[in-house]
């Protein structure tokens, strides 16, 4: 992108690795995001991809190198990783909903707490939210009354309130039934389409090669090969990446 080349990037990991115990799950990756870049995060199961993901909210602690969001150094803890936080979205596998709470009130209760946003702003927002992925007529229900698919875009509209300047998305149908991934990925297209900045950890690789801008592909814990998304599946450069694709792809 060229935007990537005159300014700094809204994320940027240098050295990054991380143990857990004597494994080393992530082995000094370096990667960039630019402003309005999707970039897919792919490999098979093991290979570092949702711990890097989480390292960059640092829900996971990196065990070594640096990860700076919009030029600042991710912070430590306290008040600080809370407020860098609301700037770092995240939709998980699972969608982490408050049960007791509904649809609407699970939208509206983080940009009132965290940003102390007045709740009848929050609440018409969180509306405004549901519309967008779909769910208005869903504001008053609980959700165990939703289907999975359901939830996981409240679980996005919820990430959207606090009008995150990144989204990280940690493998957001892994979950879910085959006819409900559709609708979820849906909804990912036009928030890429929007302009929004997306680390897409997926196995989706339908989305991956037609909504984001760069995949990068992770293997033992390194980034080994990144490109465009044409160039990636159709002129693959590592024999690891032969390989994944060689068996993804035949599915």
């Amino acid at each position: 992108m060229l935007e990537s080349q005159t300014t700094a990037p809204l994320v940027q990991l240098r050295g990054v690795t991380k143990y857990f115990g004597d494994f080393r799950a992530l082995d000094h990756v370096d990667l960039d995001i630019a402003k309005g870049e999707k970039v897919a995060l792919l490999g098979a199961s093991g290979s570092g991809k949702s711990t890097l993901c989480r390292c960059i909210n640092r829900i996971e602690k990196a065990t070594e190198g640096t990860i700076m969001i919009e030029g600042r150094p991710l912070p430590q803890e306290g008040k600080a990783l809370a407020a860098m936080r609301a700037e770092v979205g995240m939709v998980f596998q699972s969608f982490n909903l408050f049960p007791h709470y509904t649809v609407l009130e699970n939208i509206a209760l983080s940009p009132i707490h965290v940003r102390k946003v007045p709740k009848a702003e929050a609440t018409a927002q969180a509306r405004d939210l549901l519309a967008r992925v779909g769910l208005a007529d869903k504001a008053d229900s609980y959700p165990a009354e939703l289907s999975g698919g359901q939830q996981q875009r409240v679980a996005i509209a919820r990430a959207l309130a606090m009008q995150p300047h990144v989204l990280l998305f940690d493998e957001p149908t892994s979950a879910l039934d085959p006819e409900m991934i559709k609708e979820v990925l849906d909804v990912m297209t036009e928030l890429a389409e929007s302009g929004m900045t997306m680390l897409v950890v997926t196995h989706e690789m339908g989305f991956a090669r037609h909504a984001c801008d760069r995949v990068c592909f992770m293997d033992a814990g390194r980034i080994v090969e990144q490109g465009t998304p044409e160039g990636f599946f159709t002129r693959p450069q590592t024999d690891r990446a032969k390989d994944f694709l060689s068996k993804i792809l035949d599915h």
